[in-house]
């Protein structure tokens, strides 16, 4: 009982510590980031522009951090394009514990393919991935056009721009939370 207490406090400091250390980047610098995150993205996926541009709403997140060993967490800011159009940021925390051990960063890309997914991002203020709401992993080959793929969820992920080294076995939550970065 007393591990549990005390994984608790810990997976909490975590939380609060990758919040402090990371968070604050402004507006105009999360919009640059989120700019050249889509331009590797467009480099790197096939057909992913043309996905995108078909998707209701897309949410950036260009620079994930993720780091563990036995407890672990991740964080990154981002923001959701709408029509073009940055509507709001957005950050991604998440607390781990189990077997893993790295660090690893990389950029994220989610795309909301139906109007219920856009709506449930845009009004639920902070939410979190569950089982009633979960996010397809993109799994693709370069022989195939992503515009062509199903991946039967109303939201999809994809993992790019990858680095470092990151193995796990883990339970994790994650977090999504609506944020108000300062204007330069």
């Amino acid at each position: 009982m007393k591990t549990l207490k005390y994984t608790t406090r810990l997976l909490v400091l975590l939380f609060a510590l990758s919040s402090i250390i990371q968070a604050g980047d402004t507006a105009d610098e999360i919009n640059a980031d989120v700019k050249s995150a889509l331009t590797a993205f467009y480099n790197e996926v096939p057909s992913g522009k043309n996905y995108l541009d078909k998707a209701k709403a897309y949410v950036v997140f260009p620079d994930i951090s993720e780091a563990g060993f036995f407890i672990g967490g991740k964080y990154g800011e981002g923001a959701l394009i709408q029509d073009n159009t940055i509507k709001s940021y957005y950050s991604i925390t998440s607390a781990s514990i189990g077997f893993q051990a790295g660090m690893q960063s990389y950029s994220l890309v989610i795309a909301l393919t139906s109007d219920a997914a856009v709506q449930k991002f845009i009004n639920d203020d902070d939410w979190e991935s569950d089982m009633d709401f979960n996010i397809a992993m993109a799994d693709w080959n370069n022989d195939e056009e992503l515009d062509d793929v199903d991946f039967g969820s109303g939201m999809v992920g994809f993992v790019f721009d990858s680095t470092g080294m990151m193995g796990n076995f883990t339970m994790e939550g994650t977090r999504f939370e609506r944020i108000t970065p300062d204007v330069d």
